[in-house]
């Protein structure tokens, strides 16, 4: 049988040689490309087919949440397992929302990760043992629904917007990176603001932080 092929999109580099080095001796796991940003893996996944692309959520140039929408819209085929850091069952939700066929959080157990791979290859959900107990009492336990973190209905454009405003670039920067005009940045900024119900950068940076569409690392002083 041919091997299941996988793309790892993880942008700091020592988890992936990690994920590489797990997933290595696996002979029926193939690493067939690695991403270091969002759109990498959007162009990766395109040009390579994968059977699964292992992302993670907070990615640079494009979060990791866009990036599987756009993956699964040109080839609904692809799985994607979410491998984060974030294990808040918000996160977990919106991701399996948004399309993913699991969620692996970065503390798992090495083991894990080659069998969600193969899981979710087969067309089965997978879950971190942690989170599938957690799913599993809020299912049977009568608990309400979770609160809403993340924007699902941000177009990609202003998903872009949020990011970079978030980190800390001017409307000027911001229209330079997207090569389009400060007024269209600014009409971006007001519809991102409006949807998301904040009113100032500093609002938007925390948002931007609680969703995992950037690290805490990235700003470092919040007002």
């Amino acid at each position: 049988m041919n091997p299941i092929t996988v793309l790892l999109a993880e942008d700091h580099l020592v988890v992936r040689q990690g994920l590489l080095a797990l997933l290595e001796p696996e002979t029926d796991i193939q690493v067939v490309g690695e991403a270091e940003n969002g759109r990498q893996a959007v162009a990766l996944a395109a040009s390579l087919a994968p059977d699964v692309v292992v992302m993670d959520i907070a990615m640079p140039r494009l979060n990791g949440l866009e990036a599987m929408r756009q993956i699964l819209f040109a080839t609904p085929a692809i799985r994607v397992l979410i491998l984060s850091a974030h294990d808040d069952d918000a996160y977990v939700e919106q991701a399996i929302a948004m399309g993913a066929a699991g969620y692996l959080i970065k503390q798992t157990a090495s083991h894990e990760v080659a069998a969600a791979i193969r899981e979710v290859c087969k067309g089965r959900r997978f879950l971190s043992p942690r989170l599938s107990k957690r799913q599993y009492h809020r299912q049977h336990m009568g608990m309400g629904d979770l609160p809403e973190k993340i924007a699902a209905h941000l177009t990609s454009r202003e998903m872009e917007v949020l990011r970079l405003m978030a980190e800390g670039k001017a409307d000027m920067e911001v229209a330079g990176a997207l090569h389009i005009s400060v007024r269209t940045m600014e009409k971006h900024r007001r519809k991102v603001m409006g949807k998301l119900n904040l009113h100032d950068t500093a609002g938007l940076t925390r948002y931007a932080i609680s969703a995992g569409i950037i690290e805490s690392s990235v700003q470092v002083t919040i007002l």
